[in-house]
């Protein structure tokens, strides 16, 4: 019994991860949707003011569900081993909703990337301000760097 409810366990933690890994939402400017690839950018020029480091939510803020749900059936099931009878049925409670509440807290740490703000002073002198992943390319003040913009899509690059 106790076997059956370790492979359990294993089974719901790995479909959790595994999940988890599933959705891509990426705002590096190395990544390209299928519905930008090969469209018409505009290119406009200009210098790199300053940079600084934020984190991006890649979840908008907004969990799926899947870490609370994950957690919350990993926290009953370990729960529910503890005593017997009534008190397994409490502490199956009692260990889902601590799960749930853990499983989210996991899946809002997941969701967050590292990132940079750029802002870039155009050539005809107007400033804007870029938000995109950190991909290990630097930005430093006073460079030049190429805007592309398309369907509300901004990207710096060198």
């Amino acid at each position: 019994m106790r076997t059956t409810r370790r492979l359990i366990v294993a089974t719901l933690i790995a479909g959790s991860l595994a999940m988890s890994g599933c959705a891509v939402n990426s705002s590096s400017p190395d990544v390209f949707t299928a519905s930008q690839a090969q469209r018409e950018q505009t290119v406009r020029m200009g210098t790199v003011d300053s940079v600084r480091a934020v984190r991006i939510s890649t979840n908008n803020g907004q969990p799926s569900g899947v870490g609370a749900l994950g957690g919350a059936a990993l926290g009953a099931l370990a729960g529910s081993t503890i005593g017997g009878g009534r008190g397994s049925i409490a502490t199956g409670i009692v260990g889902g909703i601590g799960g749930a509440v853990a499983g989210n807290a996991v899946e809002n740490r997941v969701a967050v990337r590292d990132g940079i703000e750029i802002t870039v002073r155009l050539d005809n002198g107007d400033m804007r301000a870029i938000t995109q992943t950190a991909t290990g390319e630097i930005f430093r003040a006073g460079d030049r760097v190429r805007l592309l913009s398309s369907g509300g899509v901004t990207r710096v690059t060198h």
